[in-house]
C-alpha cells in the first residue's frame, strides 16, 4: 500500500517529491530527411499516452534540425557523425555528456549496431529497438523486426512506442509547425515576392535514376511565369548546380534558393507555396 500523506511526512518526503516522475525519452532518429518526417508520427503518439512526457531526439546535422518544427519534441541534439561512419569517439562524449539528462527510455529507430551506442553511452535504463546487427548486447528491450507485420516505416517506429505484441494503433498525422515571423523575414531576405508560388525540387535521393530530366523543369518554371506564378527552386547546397541550370534553361524566370535555406526555412517556403514539383527525396 503506498503511504498517506503523515506517512509521507513523516519519511521526509514532500507531496511533490511522491509524484512520479515524467517519462524522459531519447530517440535516436533516422538520417534520412524523409524518415524523420515519418517519426513524428511516433513523438505524436508518445505525447498522448504519456502527457508531460518529454522527448529528445538526436541525429545526424542535416536532419536533426527539423524537430524544431514538432511541438512534441523538446530539442534535437546533433551527432557529429557523416553518413555510415561509426564515430565510436562522438558517440562515446555525447553517450556520456546525456547521462546527466536522467533518460529513463531509449528509442533507437535505424537498425544499424552503431546506432545503439549512443543510449547504451548514455546509461538509458531501458533500451529499445529492434535486434538487428547483434544489438542483443546494446539493447535489453530488443524487438525482433516482422517485416510481413511492419511492412511501413511508420508501422515500424510506432511499433517500437507501444508494449511488445501490442496491436498497432492509427499512425498519427506528422503535422510540422510553420514559423510565420521566419516567413516573412525570407521572403525579405531572398527578395520573394508576393506573387503565388510553386516549389520546385529537382534533387532526388538516389540520383539521376530518380530524377525528371531539369530541362523539364526548367520548361515548368518558363511555363509558370508565361502564367505570371513565381518558380522557386529548393534544395541543399549540393543541388545549387541543378537550380542554375534551371534558372538558365528558363531565361533567368526562376529563383534558384538551393543551399540558401536552413531545413526548418525550407518548411516555411513549402508553407507558402501554392503547389510543389519533387522528385522523390525528403523535401517531397
Amino acid at each position: 500500500p503506498l503511504p498517506g500523506r503523515h506517512q509521507r511526512r513523516s519519511a521526509g518526503l514532500s507531496p511533490a517529491a511522491a509524484r512520479p516522475v515524467a517519462a524522459r525519452v531519447l530517440v535516436v532518429g533516422p538520417a534520412w530527411v524523409g524518415d524523420m518526417v515519418i517519426a513524428q508520427s511516433l513523438f505524436r503518439l508518445l505525447a498522448a499516452r504519456e502527457p508531460g512526457v518529454v522527448i529528445d531526439v538526436a541525429g545526424p546535422a542535416w536532419s536533426v534540425p527539423l524537430v524544431a518544427r514538432m511541438p512534441e519534441v523538446r530539442r534535437g541534439v546533433a551527432l557529429a557523425a557523416g553518413h555510415g561512419d561509426l564515430a565510436l569517439g562522438a558517440r562515446f562524449r555525447l553517450g556520456r555528456a546525456l547521462r546527466a539528462e536522467g533518460y529513463t527510455r531509449a528509442i533507437v529507430l535505424p537498425r544499424s549496431f552503431k546506432s545503439a551506442l549512443l543510449p547504451w553511452f548514455a546509461g538509458v535504463p531501458r533500451r529499445t529497438g529492434f535486434a538487428t546487427e547483434g544489438r542483443r548486447l546494446l539493447l535489453n528491450d530488443a524487438r525482433p523486426l516482422d517485416r510481413a507485420r511492419l511492412d511501413q516505416t511508420v508501422k515500424r517506429f510506432l511499433a517500437l512506442g507501444i508494449g511488445p505484441g501490442e496491436a498497432l494503433p492509427e499512425p498519427p498525422r506528422p503535422r510540422l509547425t510553420v514559423d510565420a515571423a521566419n516567413q516573412a523575414a525570407l521572403r525579405a531576405r531572398l527578395g520573394l515576392g508576393t506573387t503565388p508560388a510553386v516549389a520546385l525540387m529537382p534533387g532526388a535521393a538516389y540520383g539521376p535514376a530518380k530524377q525528371w530530366p531539369v530541362e523539364y523543369f526548367a520548361a515548368l518554371a518558363a511555363a509558370l511565369a508565361d502564367r505570371g506564378l513565381e518558380a522557386w527552386v529548393l534544395g541543399s547546397a549540393g543541388e545549387a548546380s541543378l537550380g542554375a541550370a534551371i534558372v538558365a534553361g528558363a531565361g533567368g524566370r526562376a529563383r534558384n534558393l538551393c543551399g540558401a535555406t536552413s531545413l526548418p526555412d525550407t518548411v516555411d517556403l513549402l508553407a507558402a507555396a501554392a503547389a510543389a514539383v519533387t522528385n522523390d527525396s525528403g523535401l517531397m
